[in-house]
């Protein structure tokens, strides 16, 4: 087989309403999400058994290749290949890891779906289906929308996708203070009963200005240094629109073509970038 690679970009919510806690205990999300021109790489090449290995920036902060959420889309792969009567031979996958790990860009699930794309493709399978978009809901909420890898709104836990029209692309920078916050830890900050209702959902898919992120508040609560740089950005000439993106701790500024890079701290992460 020809080596080949896969770009796995990062994932941004420009919306994410709580809209309650469902009798299941999962809470019940509407979103807009789009996606960016920077991300991890993933390269396919013929092995003699499976494995991962990873570079980059970010590498150190996976967890270990066994562990590594690219080793359940190798398994779900394997699944859906043995189920079609297809082959699916050992794989080596590098990942070249530029996101930041744990930071509400869905690295973990951009990576999770890249891989589960360029698996199928190995085994001559059509990555996005309903089966595969089933398997990438079992490995993560978000590997569905970005197995999709397009604008669209995300509803329920991450199974309903709608593409969305005439979504404009726009000039961006992603910041992350490199701070892990947990999604569940989040989540129960809201401190929700199950069956309880929130907030409501989206009412306009085009106006940004109506949109917000309810998960911002219990991440600032478990880390401050979100809300500083939430600060920064709106206090930027040039942003537009500032808030944090998934569970963070990325945070998103929207900014003109023209404007200067934000008053920012060095040890942060940064990328300017566009979104869409």
């Amino acid at each position: 087989m020809t080596p080949f690679s896969i770009f796995a970009p990062a994932k941004v919510n420009l919306a994410l309403h709580v809209l309650g806690r469902r009798a299941d205990g999962y809470h019940e999300l509407d979103s807009i999400v789009t996606f960016a021109d920077v991300g991890d790489w993933l390269t396919f090449s013929e092995a003699g058994a499976f494995a991962v290995t990873a570079t980059g920036p970010f590498a150190a902060a996976l967890p270990s290749s066994a562990d590594n959420i690219i080793a359940k889309s190798w398994a779900a792969a394997q699944q859906i290949a043995s189920l079609r009567g297809k082959v699916l031979p050992p794989v080596s996958v590098g990942l070249e890891k530029n996101l930041p790990v744990a930071s509400g860009i869905g690295g973990g699930s951009a990576n999770a779906a890249a891989a589960l794309k360029g698996f199928l493709r190995i085994a001559g399978i059509e990555a996005f289906d309903q089966e595969a978009a089933a398997a990438g809901l079992a490995i993560g909420a978000d590997v569905p929308v970005c197995l999709m890898g397009r604008s669209c709104r995300m509803q329920g836990v991450g199974e309903r996708i709608a593409p969305l029209a005439n979504h404009a692309p726009v000039s961006a920078i992603l910041v992350n203070p490199l701070v892990e916050v947990s999604t569940p830890a989040v989540f129960r900050g809201l401190g929700l009963e199950k069956g309880q209702v929130f907030r409501e959902s989206i009412a306009d898919e085009q106006n940004m200005s109506t949109w917000r992120n309810d998960l911002a508040a219990p991440a600032i609560a478990l880390a401050p240094v979100i809300g500083e740089v939430l600060n920064r950005l709106a206090a930027s000439p040039g942003i537009t629109r500032a808030f944090m993106s998934g569970s963070g701790a990325t945070c998103v500024g929207i900014m003109t073509e023209e404007a200067a890079l934000p008053d920012l701290d060095p040890r942060w992460w940064a990328a300017r970038t566009v979104l869409g």
